[in-house]
């Protein structure tokens, strides 16, 4: 096949004459449309382990502050502000040998691709000797949790900081430990031996019960007796350690890490082994952001507008891909304790994305798809090419405004329909740059113009919200609810899975009631979620309770997510032209970005000024502007054409109005 055929399994498919001679129904390519998204599978492949794991490290490695780590992970964003819409422009316009035989996207793509592979790995690599030393701290801490002397200083200390709100309380909710009953010496009688194991399956519900001290099974008829200690019963032993799971293993996990923070990474050596960190670290972010635009505009190349939010789906499913491959990485290595676990997990994400890349290079040829696409545009009359637009349709289309303008003024009855003026008005207001609308003196520029920041202003408030509690997931859940790495990576691996079972349907409510009302719904399942996690979850001594109640809520705020993530970059591309489309999605992706530079910052800030549990309040609130911002949007949504209800049109009939209007004005 020459480089210049046309494919002939398009993203959408082509039109056809049936027996008829009406056009069949424009209709997405579903395999297509996939092979398209393997590019983004390899993006989210990396940024979930990304968004799970470094914060781990970072944790696990330094101890830092929460806020001290918010600015860390928002590094990495605030420099993709500036990078990502830099490439999608240059992809726009690249040309050269490489975009010739390959298409504007692909080089980037794999360019990029090997340049991070390459480069992840060391990530971990440099941090091996601080997470060592970190580890032995830790281990010497753990190992004073029976210790009376030790454990009574500092909960009695904890505890009276938290009473007169001054020095540092470590966690400790007097509210939260009054309505168990618990005294001040109750609270710093609490003690920890780690001989004593109690096995309840996993989670809690899924094995046999067993009773262990010191390796050795103890029978439960046997729990009264005296342990080896000569003091307390093995049921005492028992009680104290539930005790301490609830209200005590949080603020002795933030003491750790404070520990760690002061002795080891406020160091000269802390502090060279965290810089050279980041550097490696700022390397690896370069090369993703060198290619993330141009992958993610490589779906609305090959897709007509109409097409979009369903498109957005695929490429969304196929970004569920990526995160699940990543999801099973991390949660295996992460259930064991080896030193090298985080070294696994890149080498691991990186090869991963190397199989993307060789099957995205196997099955796309972009420029075909592109050639493909522009075809059934004009076949269908889809404004999405400047080029084909030329001075006398949009001559023709004033025309027929200004005849409506004067027999509305003269209280004529216009001969105009419906239907013929508002495409009328889309021609008029062409898919121009925001710049290119400040400046025009037509009021539907200036109206499409605030609708483009409306929008771009809510998809910032709504990752202001998300992500200050993606950022701060894994540490959440591992410290606040004090739960195994392992146990908190099925939880977002869980909710990531069953809330991409939505995909599919969320494109279709799209069509049904428009991209700013679905949007809308997703925002308020978010907020729900969020201020359920804040006020119901807690932690407990059986783990299943915390456990099933966040992933229940955290599930919920998955399906918020994907109902705002299908739909919120095709309002913007709908703004643009094929011309613009990757200036227009690094539009997007630096409203994202900037969110995301500031806001595991803020959400860091809160976790240490409070209780953890309040960052969800900050990220609800968030959203709810998100909603009131999204309220006021009049363009860019999938809307019905004017009087299609009062008609009760068919659907075949409604796309015949459609298209004989704009072969009238062509």
């Amino acid at each position: 096949m020459e480089e210049n055929e046309v494919m002939t399994e398009p993203v959408a498919e082509t039109p056809a004459e049936s027996v008829g001679g009406e056009k069949k129904r424009l209709k997405l390519n579903y395999p297509n449309t996939f092979k398209v998204g393997l590019a983004f599978a390899g993006i989210c492949l990396f940024w979930n382990a990304y968004d799970f794991v470094i914060p781990l490290l970072l944790e696990h490695a330094y101890g830092l502050p929460n806020a001290l780590r918010g600015i860390i992970l928002g590094l990495d964003n605030l420099l993709s502000l500036f990078m990502l819409p830099l490439f999608g422009k240059l992809s726009d316009n690249a040309h050269g040998k490489l975009i010739k035989k390959f298409g504007r996207r692909t080089p980037f793509i794999v360019i990029g691709t090997i340049c991070a592979v390459v480069l992840m790995v060391f990530v971990p690599v440099v941090t091996l000797n601080q997470q060592q030393t970190a580890d032995a701290t830790a281990a010497s801490i753990e190992a004073q949790l029976n210790d009376d002397a030790w454990m009574e200083s500092h909960l009695a200390e904890w505890y009276d900081n938290a009473v007169s709100g001054e020095g540092n309380s470590y966690e400790v909710d007097l509210e939260y430990i009054s309505r168990d009953g618990l005294t001040r010496e109750d609270f710093i009688g609490i003690r920890y031996d780690a001989k004593m194991v109690h096995k309840t399956g996993f989670l809690g519900f899924i094995g046999e019960e067993k009773f262990l001290y010191d390796g050795v099974e103890i029978a439960k008829a046997d729990l009264g007796n005296i342990s080896p200690d000569g003091v307390r019963t093995y049921q005492e032993i028992l009680d104290g350690n539930n005790l301490y799971k609830k209200f005590v293993a949080s603020s002795i996990n933030d003491y750790t890490s404070d520990v760690i923070y002061k002795t080891h990474t406020q160091t000269s050596e802390g502090v060279k082994s965290i810089a050279v960190y980041m550097v490696i670290l700022l390397l690896v972010l370069v090369s993703m952001a060198t290619f993330r635009s141009p992958a993610v505009a490589l779906m609305p190349d090959v897709t007509p507008k109409p097409l979009r939010s369903q498109a957005n789906a695929i490429i969304n499913l196929c970004g569920g891909l990526g995160g699940a491959i990543s999801f099973l990485i991390y949660t295996v290595v992460l259930f064991g304790e080896r030193l090298h676990n985080y070294v696994i997990i890149f080498g691991a994400v990186g090869g991963g994305m190397l199989l993307l890349l060789a099957g995205f290079l196997a099955l796309v040829k972009e420029r075909k798809l592109v050639a493909q696409c522009q075809e059934i545009c004009k076949e269908y009359g889809i404004d999405d090419f400047d080029e084909e637009e030329s001075a006398e349709t949009r001559q023709k289309a004033e025309a027929l405004l200004e005849e409506s303008e004067g027999a509305a003024a003269t209280e004529q009855a216009p001969e105009i329909s419906a239907e013929t003026l508002e495409l009328a008005k889309a021609k008029v207001a062409k898919r121009k740059s925001p710049k290119e609308w400040w400046t025009s003196k037509n009021d539907l520029d200036r109206k499409r113009l605030v609708s483009f920041w409306l929008i771009l202003a809510s998809i910032f408030m709504w990752f202001m919200g998300y992500n200050a509690v993606s950022s701060n997931l894994s540490v959440y859940t591992t410290k606040a609810l004090n739960l195994s790495a392992g146990v908190a990576s099925i939880i977002s691996g869980v909710s990531m899975a069953v809330s991409a079972i939505a995909f599919i349907p969320v494109g279709y409510m799209a069509v049904k009631l428009g991209r700013r009302k679905t949007i809308m719904i997703g925002f308020a399942l978010a907020v729900v979620s969020f201020i359920l996690i804040c006020f119901a979850v807690a932690p407990n001594d059986k783990a299943i309770i915390p456990t099933v109640l966040f992933a229940l809520f955290y599930l919920l705020a998955g399906f918020g997510l994907i109902i705002a993530n299908v739909n919120t970059f095709p309002m913007v591309t709908e703004l643009s032209t094929a011309e613009t489309v990757g200036q227009y999605t690094g539009y997007y992706y630096m409203a994202t970005m900037s969110a995301q530079a500031i806001t595991p910052a803020l959400g860091g800030a809160i976790m240490d000024a409070g209780q953890d549990k309040y960052l969800f309040l900050y990220s609800a609130i968030c959203v709810v502007i998100a909603i009131v911002l999204m309220f006021f949007v009049k363009h860019g949504d999938s809307k019905q054409l004017p009087g299609e209800k009062k008609k009760k049109l068919t659907k075949e009939e409604k796309k015949q109005i459609r298209l004989e209007t704009l072969e009238n004005m062509d």
